[in-house]
């Protein structure tokens, strides 16, 4: 199968196979600059780059309201534009982005265009034969935001795959990742495969979604190792060592660009007895329980979005974040596991760890050494030999 990787820079469009890829690479030193939503771009602005792959075709679309050029709708878009837009596929939270954290996503209709909603986020994750029926080109445009356990990463790999099985092209239109800033985190053991880590990287990989799909296709990490007709539209003027904020929430407990920030490290506590604020008007910006100390306090309560969050009601001590977040430019560039440690250290007796946090740390190691007593240096250190082995897969499939 063959694969495309259209990069743009410079104001030109240069055409790169897959084996002998030209390159535009950032400072490897983190620089990092604040970019706010005004200055944001995304392949999906340039629809002249795209076109000529789904012209006089019947498209499928896998999207959500992330998939916008500007403030409208690449599904609006593409209709205006003449584009024989046949079904719309749609990941974890639905077309619109509104339903809870691992709430079943029903098919249905878009109320606006009629276009059929074909979940794969139901009863299957990833395309039937049958969902596929109709299609000669599948449209990938989602805003991941750059962490093993952020669900849209594993919607590709699915839909790439069964793309793959029945011999369908698939174009992934690129967009920023706001923490591709760096790497860092245990990377995936294979016993602990699941949906919310599907391939042996770190936690945080560091590599924009379209980087990520041409990894998962070349490496063979699709089932059977299948490949993918894989074309990648890429992003003009990306800068990967800035922080960007996203002109939509990528899910509904990421609001700002300080919980996208914040959201590789404080996902780790969805898999202890530690609330990250769902259910606040803050989510992963602060964590507590009522059991910790802190001078910070919030009370979840189910909210849309957030129904039924964990302790919901209850008086919860901890920390606010939001402060922290904006000192980016001093961090370090790395997870913060010290907040779970701490947090460990004052619950470790009010059974603190569920058997979730070792499918989101990927690594049953991870557990162990907190229970044990290392520091997060000690933990960090463990982790070098296997992010350096990543790091010279991935600087394979870096196209900025």
């Amino acid at each position: 199968m063959k694969q495309q990787i259209f990069a743009i820079a410079f104001f030109c469009l240069f055409i790169m196979a897959p084996t002998q890829a030209q390159v535009f690479k950032t400072n490897d030193e983190p620089n990092l600059t604040f970019i706010d939503k005004a200055h944001y771009v995304s392949a999906a602005m340039y629809p002249e780059n795209y076109l000529p792959f789904i012209e006089g075709k019947r498209v499928g679309i896998v999207g959500n309201q992330t998939s916008i050029i500007g403030e409208t709708h690449l599904v609006d878009t593409l209709l205006s534009l003449g584009i024989d837009i046949r079904k719309i596929y749609t990941p974890e939270h639905g077309f619109r982005g509104t339903a809870d954290a691992g709430a079943k996503v029903n098919s249905g209709k878009d109320e606006k265009t009629g276009l059929p909603i074909v979940s794969l986020y139901g009863k299957n994750k990833k395309p039937t034969p049958e969902m596929l029926q109709g299609i000669d080109v599948i449209l990938f445009d989602l805003q991941d935001v750059g962490v093993r356990f952020y669900t849209y990463i594993s919607t590709m790999t699915y839909v790439m795959e069964a793309a793959a099985e029945n011999d369908i092209p698939v174009v992934v239109l690129d967009r920023p990742n706001p923490n591709g800033f760096y790497v860092d985190g245990p990377v995936l053991k294979p016993e602990n495969q699941s949906f919310v880590g599907m391939h042996q990287v770190p936690a945080v990989y560091g590599m924009t979604i379209g980087e990520y799909a041409w990894m998962v296709n070349d490496e063979g990490w699709l089932k059977n190792g299948v490949k993918c007709d894989l074309t990648v539209i890429s992003i003009k003027d990306y800068n990967r060592n800035a922080i960007y904020e996203l002109p939509v929430k990528p899910s509904p407990n990421l609001p700002n660009w300080e919980s996208v920030y914040l959201y590789p490290t404080l996902c780790f506590f969805e898999g202890t007895i530690v609330s990250v604020g769902r259910g606040t008007k803050t989510p992963f910006q602060i964590f507590g329980h009522p059991d910790m100390r802190g001078g910070y306090t919030f009370t979840p309560k189910s909210t849309s979005g957030a129904s039924k969050p964990l302790l919901e009601g209850q008086r919860c001590r901890g920390e606010n974040l939001v402060d922290y977040a904006h000192y980016y430019s001093s961090n370090e560039n790395q997870l913060h596991l010290e907040w779970i440690i701490e947090a460990y250290q004052q619950l470790k007796d009010k059974g603190f760890f569920k058997d979730y946090f070792r499918l989101l740390s990927g690594d049953n190691q991870l557990q162990r050494d907190i229970e044990n007593g290392k520091t997060a240096d000690e933990i960090r250190a463990s982790w070098e030999d296997e992010l350096e082995n990543f790091k010279a897969i991935r600087a394979k499939y870096l196209l900025y």
